[in-house]
């Protein structure tokens, strides 16, 4: 592959992978959550809220790491082959991985979930009572 941008050209069959997996998660999160009778967007909004701060704390990670390594010439890319966008000494093309990570992992998780999602408690019971 030659040309300005090959680098970000590498990463566009490996997104469109992640994004069959997210869109495959998503369907079978809702499909769980329908089977138990429980809405689809219950903790929807704390799994959102947690992939956002580790994505962001993986993206810095990534950027003080990558300029790092790139500014002491532990690893070099070709100026011929990058986009010509940069962050410090990295190329954005860089960042491409860690951002599909972030996406990929949790989709993973929901998709290799084998707890066995329990149903919502009923409010209208109250718990059993121990016996002492």
């Amino acid at each position: 592959m030659t040309g300005t941008g090959a680098y970000a050209l590498l990463a566009v069959p490996f997104f469109a992978v992640v994004a069959v997996v997210a869109v495959v998660a998503e369907i079978v999160a809702a499909r769980r959550a329908r089977a138990h009778g429980r809405r689809g967007g219950t903790g929807r909004r704390i799994a959102v809220v947690t992939g956002l701060v580790s994505g962001a704390v993986l993206l810095v990670m990534t950027l003080v790491f990558d300029n790092v390594i790139v500014t002491l010439r532990i690893v070099a890319y070709d100026p011929a082959l990058i986009s010509g966008a940069k962050i410090g000494a990295i190329p954005v093309e860089d960042l491409a991985y860690s951002i599909a990570a972030i996406v990929l992992l949790p989709s993973l998780w929901v998709l290799f979930d084998r707890t066995g999602a329990r149903p919502a408690p009923d409010p209208t019971t109250a718990p059993p009572e121990e016996s002492p």
